[in-house]
């Protein structure tokens, strides 16, 4: 009988060109459903909610896929998870890739189409000296940052706006560049600053140029209160840097409004 999975999915992506399927290249969307197919016995395609780039590490990354096959769900996912980290029955084994809770859900349900928001974090390194073991998970910033300025230029970014200013170019054409960020939290750890982002959407490279751009203004090379004309010019030019890709994750998807505020 066909049954409709959703999945949730955390991966450490320094391995990978990204979530989507690519031609030739290593993707976590093609190594899962690899890994699907060889338990499902048929060729599955899974849906995700957002089609993170290269190097950039998810915790809560969900994704749906159609299939009739007769393996139970939860003998599913540890045996992908199995083979996803290298076929080795030990217990506690783990690949880069991992489907962390797999669950039924109605035939009319898509993990994509039917999501409310997302929450997106990230870490920046403010003291000290580069970590060359952790180069590939946070954005070493040499310059002592201000995060009260920063704090009063995320103030402005909340709420409704045109974010055309805030994304890159080569991303999907969207039918409109307005979105609602319903919180954005900055908040210090020791040497570490967390960057917390909670939206309704978001556009091609929007969550790294937000925290670019907060950090321009941290380093005082823009204004706390300049953000809302940046805003307003819906001009990429006029805000900041495009944060790295390492320092980014993926944290939740919302399926209910409510989960947002």
């Amino acid at each position: 009988m066909m049954r409709n999975i959703l999945m949730t999915i955390e991966y450490d992506g320094s391995g990978f060109s990204g979530w989507q399927r690519q031609e030739g290249k290593r993707t976590v969307q093609a190594v899962l459903e690899e890994g699907l197919s060889k338990f499902c016995g048929t060729e599955v395609k899974i849906d995700g909610t957002s089609r993170t780039d290269r190097g950039v590490h998810a915790l809560g990354q969900r994704a749906s896929f159609f299939g009739d096959f007769a393996i139970p769900t939860d003998k599913l996912m540890f045996a992908v998870n199995n083979y996803l980290a290298g076929g080795m029955n030990v217990l506690n084994s783990v690949g880069d890739v991992r489907i962390s809770n797999i669950c039924e859900m109605p035939m009319d349900f898509h993990a994509r189409y039917n999501a409310k928001g997302k929450h997106y974090r990230y870490i920046i390194k403010n003291s000290g000296e580069p970590d060359i073991f952790r180069r590939k998970y946070t954005y070493y910033v040499k310059d002592v940052l201000n995060v009260e300025d920063m704090r009063i230029g995320a103030n402005a970014i909340i709420g409704t706006h045109d974010f055309k200013s805030f994304q890159a170019s080569g991303g999907h054409e969207r039918k409109t560049t307005v979105r609602t960020i319903f919180d954005l939290d900055i908040s210090c750890h020791g040497e570490y600053l967390i960057i917390d982002v909670k939206g309704d959407g978001f556009l091609y490279n929007m969550v790294r140029i937000i925290v670019g751009t907060l950090v321009d203004v941290g380093r005082g090379r823009i204004l706390p209160q300049d953000i809302e004309n940046i805003i307003e010019s819906r001009d990429r030019q006029r805000a900041g840097h495009t944060a790295p890709a390492e320092g980014l994750y993926l944290m939740e998807v919302y399926y209910e409004e409510t989960q947002l505020g």
